[in-house]
């Protein structure tokens, strides 16, 4: 029987609220918990599926940036700390397959819809 690893435990607890965050992010709610973040005249519309896609893909590429960025620092010896190295890359990567499965879906979707008879 294998034994629980706090750090782990702590580890994933804060990748699920980042997750969280970006989704939150991406679906344009603000802090307050409304649409769009702004109120008030001069405030915009609910943010459109497209920019929270465009977000989205904006911070899968960070992550991916981030990633390299660590793992080049890694390499020319300029951290230690192989956990971070490994958890950026993992991190990186999940964000990566969830995009990839967003797009396959998105594609089935129209798809879908482009057989419908009219």
């Amino acid at each position: 029987m294998s034994t629980i690893d706090p750090s782990r435990i702590m580890a994933m607890r804060a990748q699920i609220l980042e997750r969280n965050d970006a989704l939150q992010r991406a679906a344009g709610l603000g802090l307050d918990g409304q649409v769009g973040g702004a109120t008030g005249p001069g405030a915009t519309g609910p943010a459109t599926f497209g920019d929270a896609l465009q977000g989205a893909l904006r911070q899968v590429n960070e992550m991916q940036s981030q990633s390299s960025a660590i793992s080049e620092a890694y390499e020319r010896g300029q951290t230690t700390d192989i956990a971070a190295v490994m958890l950026a890359r993992q991190q990186a990567s999940i964000g990566f397959e969830a995009t990839l499965q967003v797009r396959n879906r998105l594609l089935s979707a129209y798809k879908d819809i482009m057989n419908m008879p009219v």
